[in-house]
């Protein structure tokens, strides 16, 4: 284990002695007045907390009904919920003899989700949750309706992982409507869901989603685990619990995978792996996730093989591409001349006869602008930052090769490797490979070539060190596993032979049959139209 993964489990030890020796919660009062002056003095008399005082039909009966108000379906609250509970006289013929919150729960309020509240500690945590709460008076204990509700942002394409051919739906910030899109794509009662709340005071409600008798029971405990270890005041996107439940926390490379989009989540689920669903936010984190899986496109799986293979073989190599194109430049201007061509090299020497700072300078200074263009550009308005983008990358690396302080073919270069980054899918993966850039310009521009070997080796050997959820990060390439290697650099037709990868799960490893279309044989057919001619003639 890693030093912060030990300090996890000794905090979780920490809280855990704390909760068994706090003792038991404290019990709500049996006056209704009392109630709700503690919950109005709890709440700091916040104007989103809705008080409603009233009475039954009789009169016989005095109730409160609370709720948050933004968070809650006001429709459901004042349809289903208030007039109910005013004009519906079971409270009096049956409360005087019988449970009057069982009365409630079972005869007068219409809602599929009705629970006890037996203490101030399940009652705030229902109230916050978007619950609506019912106290009666003289009784100690109180009622939490199922009426979360609000505001929410309709189902819309992702825009950072825009498909040609795919569905047009992506996740939005409502943790029940991601779950329900993924089961409108597996209806199968073996999708199972668990769910728990992280963050000591945001209490966010989080959900794994795996198919039983697919998914590793290895990697769902490790990763029940791992959940039940964070110890945090709040956890508010996936970045949160990506950060704590990593293998390797050090490396610029991620180990976890997310997604906005439904099909993929569903693909994930197909293959073994467990989906990660956080309230409030649109990206879902599948694990365990391997290198190869951030080059892929949903547009991978509904292309034909041949072109999904030839395009995933071109990405990986255009990410090499934007890793090492500065770094090589670097290394063949500053030490290796006799490895350009000689009509290449009198050019090359030709544009940097002006230029006053060496290769590596002219690098850093063009990355670095190009940085802050790409950053300018996502952080202003949509309908300005690619204009300004555009603009201010042609009108700097022009003005800048007018000034004499950068080289036209450094400009290529910087262009050439800018563009090649975006092909990367992930966003993760992309912005690794950036950070990674200057560091490998650094080692081209003090060992050359050498440098660059050495560093490409040290990066393929850290790759195959990382693991997620104990699984290596290089697989199917390192270790080679060739019953895997089917969805891998390349992607085989769907009707071949395919089983699931052997890593992700240990049971139903059969994914389906060989399915390769056989239309019937030229021969065959003209045989039978001329039968039937024969037929016809007689």
């Amino acid at each position: 284990m890693s030093y912060r993964f030990r300090k996890f489990l000794k905090s979780k030890r920490k809280y855990t002695n704390a909760v068994q020796n706090a003792g038991p919660a404290e019990e709500l009062y049996t006056s209704l007045d009392s109630n709700l002056s503690k919950i109005k003095q709890r709440t700091g008399n916040s104007s989103d907390i809705v008080i409603r005082e009233m009475r039954t039909a009789q009169e016989n009966k005095q109730i409160g009904v609370i709720f948050v108000e933004g968070i809650v379906d006001n429709r459901t609250i004042h349809d289903f919920l208030l007039e109910s509970l005013m004009d519906d006289p079971a409270i009096e013929t049956e409360g005087t003899e019988r449970d009057v919150l069982e009365t409630i729960a079972e005869k007068i309020v219409p809602l599929g989700e009705v629970t006890r509240v037996n203490n101030w500690k399940e009652l705030y945590e229902s109230l916050m949750s978007g619950l609506t709460i019912i106290l009666v008076d003289g009784v100690m204990q109180g009622l939490s309706a199922s009426t979360k509700g609000g505001e929410r942002r309709s189902i819309q394409e992702p825009p950072t992982e825009i498909s040609i051919r795919g569905p047009r739906e992506g996740f939005t910030e409502s943790l029940r409507t991601n779950t329900s899109l993924v089961r409108r794509r597996i209806k199968n009662p073996n999708l199972w869901v668990e769910s728990l709340q992280l963050g000591e005071k945001t209490k966010t409600d989080v959900e794994i989603m795996y198919i039983e008798g697919i998914a590793s029971e290895k990697n769902l405990n490790e990763l029940r685990e791992r959940l039940e270890n964070i110890n945090m005041d709040g956890i508010l996107e996936t970045g949160y619990i990506e950060e704590l439940i990593e293998d390797q926390p050090s490396s610029p490379f991620p180990t976890i995978h997310f997604t906005e989009r439904p099909d993929a989540v569903a693909g994930n689920l197909l293959e073994g792996r467990i989906a990660i669903f956080v309230d409030g936010t649109p990206f879902v984190l599948h694990v365990p996730s391997i290198f190869i899986q951030f080059f892929q496109s949903v547009d991978d799986y509904y292309s034909r093989a041949y072109i999904a293979s030839s395009l995933r073989f071109m990405r990986i190599m255009v990410f090499l591409i934007s890793l090492y194109a500065p770094a090589t430049y670097v290394a063949a201007t500053t030490f290796h001349q006799e490895m350009i061509p000689t009509q290449l090299l009198v050019v090359l020497s030709a544009q940097r006869e002006a230029v006053p700072f060496p290769a590596v300078i002219e690098a850093f200074l063009m990355e670095i602008t190009f940085e802050i263009l790409r950053e300018a550009g996502i952080r202003m308005p949509q309908a300005v930052g690619q204009t300004v983008s555009i603009v201010g990358a042609l009108v700097i690396g022009q003005a800048a090769v007018q000034a004499g302080i950068v080289s036209p073919a450094m400009v290529i270069i910087v262009a050439i490797t800018a563009i090649a980054s975006f092909t990367t899918p992930s966003y993760s993966m992309a912005i690794a490979a950036r950070l990674i850039r200057f560091g490998l310009m650094i080692v081209a521009a003090s060992f050359g070539f050498y440098g660059l070997i050495l560093s490409f080796i040290v990066i393929i050997a850290h790759l195959c060190s990382l693991r997620s959820f104990g699984i290596p990060y290089m697989a199917p390439l390192a270790p080679f596993i060739q019953a895997d290697f089917g969805d891998s650099v390349i992607r085989l037709p769907w009707w071949g032979a395919r089983e699931r990868p052997r890593l992700f799960t240990t049971k139903n490893e059969r994914e389906g049959s060989s399915q390769k279309p056989t239309p019937p044989e030229t021969r065959n057919i003209k045989k039978q139209q001329k039968k039937k001619g024969d037929l016809n003639d007689d």
